[in-house]
């Protein structure tokens, strides 16, 4: 059994990098204003917002990628940094390249483009972490090709333009067979390490036996967790299984029991597992920022742990049929 940290907001290492970071950080694909994936737009004025509240807060940790919007969210970050004169020094920054989603060409000449995009739209000349994205739209043997996405952003490293590497992705069994390969520093899976599915298990363990910074993106399956399965009933951006939402009700039984939100149990199974780095939440509005806080630091007595245990979850990957296969 996990024991909840002594201070739940302390830093934590990344990885074997020397680097440090935050237990959350601000996930920004909402503030891509992405209606289809989320089933909600977002102004600039609550993107900007968010931004501004996430560098002021104890998780200055921002999470973005070329793929939000096609470079809407990192522009809006953009915003921000350049109002703030730049990265500020106790914040952490990272993005990720990989298709261009108007023809899904993930050739390392594309790669190369949309670096140059993020960093242009971001306002600065280098960001700290960069992954590799969504990877099952490409081959393994096309992503290492010379030439190829991996070649691209290992030349970023090496220019000094990227400080550390790390793959983004779905399928488990592709991220397993990436992180191998020991050119990544981190490793994020989403939407596969919840109160409902726990298909990242096997990527947990193979990341963390490696020394990797392993990030856990989307702990309320993309928002049933948080909103609760009448206002929500979507897990990873898709309609949700009637045994599903039956789950999510019997947490939320539980949850009420203790007294405790159903929000902050979902976010503390993340972030009380000593083998994940980060958690990564999106936010779409300033007052996330406090919600979240909340649900971090709130307690929770082992027997509300030793409940949800005894609930069932799934292990099939939420999002299989979903995925182009190279």
């Amino acid at each position: 059994m996990f024991t909840t940290a002594a201070d739940p907001l302390a830093r934590k290492p990344f990885g074997q990098t020397g680097l440090s970071v935050p237990p959350i950080a601000v996930g920004c694909a909402p503030i891509g204003n992405m209606p289809d994936a989320f089933g909600y737009g977002v102004t600039e004025e609550d993107a900007l917002a968010t931004i501004r509240a996430a560098l002021d807060s104890p998780i200055p940790y921002i999470d973005t990628a070329a793929l939000y919007g096609d470079g809407e969210s990192e522009r809006r970050v953009g915003l921000v940094l350049r109002e703030r004169g730049g990265l500020p020094a106790n914040a952490v920054l990272q993005t990720k390249q990989g298709r261009n989603p108007k023809n899904d060409d993930y050739s390392g000449e594309t790669v190369k483009r949309r670096m140059e995009r993020s960093l242009e739209l971001l306002g600065v000349d280098r960001v700290g972490i960069v992954y590799l994205h969504d990877q099952e739209w490409t081959t393994f043997d096309d992503a290492f090709a010379p030439g190829g996405p991996v070649e691209v952003l290992q030349r970023f490293r090496d220019e000094g333009v990227i400080g550390h590497l790390g793959v983004a992705g779905g399928p488990i069994p592709l991220q397993i067979q990436y992180i191998e390969t020991g050119v990544f520093d981190a490793v994020i899976h989403h939407n596969r390490y919840t109160l409902l599915n726990r298909s990242a298990e096997p990527l947990i363990e193979a990341a963390s036996a490696r020394g990797m910074a392993v990030l856990n993106a989307a702990p309320y399956g993309s928002g049933m967790l948080v909103k609760g399965p009448d206002a929500y009933p979507r897990y990873a951006y898709q309609q949700a299984s009637a045994e599903m939402i039956d789950r999510v009700r019997q947490f939320a039984a539980v949850a009420d029991r203790h007294g405790v939100p159903l929000p902050a149990v979902a976010l503390q199974f993340s972030t009380r597992d000593p083998r994940l780095t980060a958690t990564i939440v999106g936010m779409s509005r300033p007052e996330r920022i406090a919600d979240t806080l909340t649900y971090l630091t709130t307690p929770i007595p082992d027997t509300l742990w030793d409940e949800i245990a005894a609930i069932p979850f799934d292990t099939n990957d939420p999002e299989e049929h979903r995925f182009k296969r190279g």
